[in-house]
């Protein structure tokens, strides 16, 4: 019988117009087969008399069928063209019935634990041979590798981090770990964007996008939209994809890399006894070969073999790289024992490395761009662009070569001849040829000739402020401290009777400020920007701090800084000075001292939520709410009432970011490293919390912070405590945790009315228009 690879084309088309005809002069009951092998002319179940036209037709298909249309090669060997044609149609049946095995096989291999149960031999294999190494497995990277890639991100510039995973997700709300997902999600959509924009182009948009794998239908769905439609709990990785329109919930050979979200993976991190289970590995090697497998099927071009995944595994601040490789030619395609035929090449054909479990994100949630265990996920996501992207524009080497002019600019630039001061000594920058870049030299044997270079305020000492107008003098009548830095409370020399805060801050020639100088530039330079901003904008409130002067400290001797500006050599020369009004005592000093009571708690949270009412009217969030920014002000005869300070890290845009207070920040601060509408006002509620008496635990981290918020409110315990004094407190308490974390606005008018009607004078501070 001839098949169809037994036809040159022009016969097939002569062959197609005779079954046509047949077609037509076929009696009933009579059948003709075709199928995907050959063409069959069946007699035996004709009923009916055939005429002779239909018998004319059978006759003549039966010649053509039985026709040998393969002419001999000609003279000298040369092959016949419809020869060739013949030989190319039966290697593209032959290729079209191993493409059809391998989508049937791949639409079978569908899970992973059934995977896993069949590795488990070859795992305690794997185990007894390695006997008493770490891992049973080898790195996928070598320590020099990851040095020279170290070297070549030096001048690379990864995004910050908002949103961050919580350690606690395993075991509380549904919430924590929807975050978790979004924050992998930022993580590795910055990590390859910086990878990107450093190796291949600065001009050209990434190419690449990141979604979540959905378990039940695996396909890919951005993780805001998954969690909006309740898909929660069937996600099961986070994948970097190749952009595809045509395809938005993703295409299985588009997947450069996936990231499995595994609760307990630090618990094998460097340094521990135990190693990565088989679950765990398991579910990583059945993802791969799913990459490897629709790679085998696609039509897109890799730049490097595709015969190798790169599977990340990832919990709250910890990570790691399964590499997986090998031929799936190899692979026995048997569609009914795929399970088997998976684990069989594993065991023959396939190489598994892991790399060790190290931290990426550190206890604030920010990524630790720099150490090795972020080193290697950017390492195999590098990997991976190469796969889809070709060869970078900028290789390695090129970048890593830089590494040593960028170490000795460094050191230029650290060779300074004076001494510097920070917040806890005096260390000195050396000049030598051969050392490292600072030198820490113990205070012990640090002389300083010139004692009168070391800036010391005592009561009793007068500091000259130069302004655009003329210099002030203030004497320094009072030394504090708020457990973080030092500032003064000091009166005009020209009127004594008056007293002002006066903080000093950093020095602006600081090559690299210390946490302390950051702090005291929050303190000092930025908060002299939002105080300026209020009066620009016509804020006026007895519960908002005045800007009463603002300048650059007026050093001893004679100053020689240069006409265009800058500073000169003293230490002094340039130092930001801020004075404001008014002057009272901190909420945590009232505590400590046992002044704080409900007339006192009720007063308090009526004149904060006035000047967050009065700032918020242009925009303006305070976003470090906690004891020691709330001063109580007593003024002659009148009613003591409380200032809102402190606004140095006021948000004005989007890109502000508030304080990080594990005790007092909001739990949307914490999480997104911004502010909601109710944010301050539940900073506030955490400082009344404290004032009544509500115990505060020991915090460490982020994540027992958030730990801590949760079960509070979910426990009521703060409006339990609030309303053991007042049932009015309690109520503002439930008011805003039934806005935490949503973008409704507070309601400040309610609460202001409904605070004043419970406080027991009629002085309720100046009445603002913020209208314009």
């Amino acid at each position: 019988m001839a098949t169809y690879e037994d036809l040159p084309p022009s016969m097939i088309k002569k062959l197609a117009k005779e079954l046509k005809n047949l077609d037509k002069s076929m009696p009933k009951g009579i059948s003709v087969g075709v199928n995907d092998d050959d063409f069959s002319v069946s007699e035996a179940e004709i009923e009916v008399p055939a005429v002779t036209a239909y018998k004319n037709n059978v006759s003549r298909m039966k010649q053509l069928l039985s026709r040998d249309f393969r002419r001999p090669p000609l003279k000298g060997g040369s092959p016949d063209q419809e020869s060739i044609g013949s030989e190319t149609k039966r290697s593209s049946v032959s290729s079209s019935s191993r493409s059809h095995n391998r989508k049937e096989f791949l639409s079978r291999f569908v899970d992973s634990q059934t995977l896993t149960a069949r590795l488990e031999d070859w795992f305690e294999l794997i185990s007894e041979k390695s006997g008493q190494k770490k891992s049973a497995f080898d790195v996928p990277f070598e320590l020099i590798e990851l040095q020279k890639f170290d070297y070549a991100l030096e001048g690379v510039s990864f995004q910050q981090l908002v949103r961050m995973p919580n350690a606690v997700y395993a075991s509380t709300s549904d919430a924590v770990e929807a975050t978790a997902y979004l924050a992998i999600e930022d993580f590795l959509h910055a990590g390859a964007k910086g990878l990107w924009e450093a190796f291949w182009s600065q001009d050209d948009p990434m190419p690449f996008s990141v979604s979540c794998l959905y378990n039940e239908n695996l396909k890919f769905y951005q993780a805001e939209k998954a969690i909006g439609n309740g898909k929660l709990g069937g996600l099961c990785a986070t994948g970097v994809l190749l952009n595809n329109p045509r395809h938005p919930h993703g295409k299985w050979d588009h997947i450069l890399e996936l990231a499995l979200l595994r609760p307990g993976i630090g618990s094998v991190a460097v340094g521990s006894d135990q190693q990565l289970t088989l679950s765990v590995l398991g579910e990583a090697l059945f993802y791969a070969i799913r990459i490897l497998l629709s790679r085998s099927l696609s039509r897109l071009n890799f730049s490097e073999s595709p015969n190798c995944a790169y599977v990340l595994l990832v919990d709250s601040q910890y990570g790691g790289v399964v590499k997986v490789e090998g031929d799936v030619d190899k692979l026995e395609f048997d569609v009914n024992n795929v399970y088997n035929c998976s684990v069989d090449w594993i065991k023959k054909h396939c190489k598994v490395s892991v790399s060790p479990i190290d931290r990426i994100w550190n206890k604030l949630g920010n990524a630790n761009w720099g150490d090795i265990g972020a080193l290697q996920v950017l390492f195999a996501t590098f990997h991976c662009i190469v796969q889809y992207s070709g060869m970078p524009k900028h290789s390695i080497e090129d970048l890593a070569a830089d590494h040593g002019p960028r170490l000795q600019t460094r050191r230029v630039a650290r060779q300074l001849g004076d001494s510097r001061v920070n917040g806890h000594g005096l260390f000195r920058f050396q000049r030598r040829s051969v050392s490292p870049e600072i030198v820490e030299v113990p205070d012990e044997s640090i002389k300083i000739k010139s004692e009168e270079l070391i800036m010391k305020l005592d009561v009793g000492s007068v500091l000259w402020l130069e302004d655009s107008e003329c210099q002030k003098g203030y004497l320094i009548n009072d030394v504090l401290n708020n457990n973080e830095l030092q500032y003064y409370i000091a009166s005009p020399v020209k009127d004594p009777g008056e007293s002002l805060f006066l903080y000093v801050g950093s020095h602006p020639s600081q090559l690299e400020p210390a946490w302390e100088d950051m702090n005291l530039w929050y303190q000092v330079q930025r908060q002299t920007k939002i105080l300026t901003i209020m009066r620009q904008k016509g804020l006026s409130s007895k519960y908002l701090p005045q800007l009463s002067a603002s300048g650059r400290i007026v050093h001893p001797g004679q100053c020689s800084k240069p006409s265009s500006g800058g500073n000169c050599d003293h230490p002094w020369c340039g130092t930001p000075i801020l004075v404001t009004s008014p002057v009272g005592e901190t909420v945590v000093d009232m505590v400590n001292a046992g002044r704080f009571g409900v007339d006192e708690a009720i007063r308090c949270c009526h004149d904060c939520i006035s000047a967050l009412s009065t700032a918020s009217s242009t925009d303006i969030r305070h976003g470090d709410i906690r004891p020691e920014n709330i001063i109580r002000v007593a003024s002659g005869g009148r009613h003591p009432y409380f200032v809102l300070v402190g606004w140095g890290h006021a948000i004005l845009e989007d890109r502000d970011r508030p304080a990080m207070n594990l005790h007092f920040s909001s739990t949307y601060a914490l999480q997104e490293g911004k502010l909601c509408s109710a944010s301050d006002a539940e900073s506030l509620v955490y400082v009344l919390y404290f004032a009544c008496g509500g115990a505060l635990p020991d915090l460490d981290s982020v994540e027992g912070a958030l730990q801590w918020r949760e079960n509070s409110w979910s426990r009521r315990m703060i409006q339990k405590k609030l309303g053991e004094l007042s049932t009015l407190l309690k109520a503002f308490a439930d008011y805003v945790d039934s806005l935490c974390g949503t973008p409704y606005p507070i309601d400040y008018d309610i609460w202001l009315r409904r605070l004043r009607r419970n406080i027991q004078d009629d002085d309720h501070g100046k009445e603002v228009d913020t209208s314009g």
